[in-house]
């Protein structure tokens, strides 16, 4: 969800005296082959990682719609009530997480630790860490298919993904992708979308997780997307300011939208109509009307805005400010912020859970 330039590290939004130039991380300074790539949380496989928990919910019963925040600064996870929009845990996790993802059906969570080269399995009934992957170098985000099978996490130190079997919770096969792996979305016939923050494209994974093209698109690309359908990919490009569209039926780029001045994450509403993108240069939520290829309103929130999610109804959009130390919780249809809750130092990715 952050700009980078070849050799920097992601996950910080840009330099305030030059938004439009992708900046370096002011956190750790570190050129490729040291560069800390922000991810979900991981944990080791091997001696010592906890038994598997199974958490038994009783048919029918009301499942909690969470929300987690990976606090890249803290070490953990956050975890909010986004119904009553309130703290109600965290989780201890590796070392930079940034990127959340979670399960389709609301049981787990995976966390990115960038600087543990590792992948935290939570399990969201007891919020406990269940297993611990070692990744590649540097991962920046864990994104699970939409079957729930494997995980896919994006290396951005050593521009490859790695496979994760849910099941097996080790790493079935590692695979290149472009320079500096950031981001990844999935959709339901199994292939992945992965953006190269480095290569300027998104690389392309079959369903068995091989890659079959790249698709070029603007600078730095950083946040991507996709509605249930799996129609479209939108991904942000935060050194040229736009969102390019992908057609997943041609994978070509079939129009571009405004960005703002530097676009980080973001995630587009159910029904498909709007995006909302982080722009980290103005502190603020853009909505973008897709069909119209219009900005309808800025949002201001926190200060260096990163990580955007979406409630499963829609009502809701979810957005870490990085330099705040808050996520601000907007009402989208009355296009204000409800809330601004307290995380933990230098929140980044965000996930919700989808039931």
């Amino acid at each position: 969800m952050h700009r980078r330039t070849p050799g920097a590290l992601p996950g910080k939004g840009p330099a305030r005296h030059r938004p439009s130039t992708p900046p370096t991380s002011r956190r750790l300074r570190l050129r490729l082959g040291t560069t800390c790539a922000m991810a979900l949380c991981g944990v080791l496989v091997g001696a010592g990682v906890p038994p598997r928990t199974d958490t038994g919910r009783a048919a029918g019963y009301p499942v909690r719609v969470s929300a987690y925040v990976a606090n890249s600064g803290s070490e953990n996870v956050s975890a909010y009530d986004t119904r009553l929009e309130r703290k109600f845990g965290a989780v201890r996790v590796g070392y930079g997480p940034t990127g959340v993802g979670a399960a389709p059906d609301g049981e787990a969570v995976y966390v990115a630790n960038g600087r543990s080269d590792t992948v935290s399995f939570i399990n969201t009934g007891p919020r406990l860490v269940t297993a611990t992957v070692r990744v590649g170098h540097r991962p920046f985000a864990a994104m699970p298919t939409r079957d729930g099978r494997k995980v896919l996490v994006a290396n951005f130190g050593s521009d490859t993904v790695s496979v994760i079997s849910v099941p097996d919770r080790r790493v079935i096969a590692t695979v290149p992708v472009g320079p500096l792996p950031h981001s990844i979305t999935t959709i339901p016939d199994g292939r992945a979308y992965v953006t190269d923050n480095g290569g300027g494209a998104v690389t392309v994974l079959d369903p068995s997780s091989h890659p079959v093209r790249r698709i070029p698109v603007g600078d730095f690309p950083s946040g991507i997307s996709s509605p249930p359908s799996g129609r479209l990919v939108y991904v942000s490009n935060t050194g040229s300011g736009t969102i390019s569209v992908i057609d997943t039926r041609t994978d070509t780029v079939v129009s571009r939208l405004p960005g703002g001045r530097a676009p980080l994450g973001n995630a587009v509403s159910p029904d498909g109509r709007l995006l909302y993108v982080a722009d980290s240069a103005q502190d603020c939520l853009l909505i973008i009307d897709i069909s119209a290829h219009r900005v309808i309103d800025h949002i201001h929130v926190g200060v260096q805005p990163q990580g955007v999610a979406v409630t499963p109804d829609g009502r809701r959009v979810w957005v870490t400010n990085e330099q705040s130390d808050t996520a601000s919780v907007i009402d989208p249809h009355a296009r204000r912020v409800r809330a601004t809750l307290p995380t933990g130092h230098e929140p980044e990715g965000v996930a919700i859970t989808p039931r």
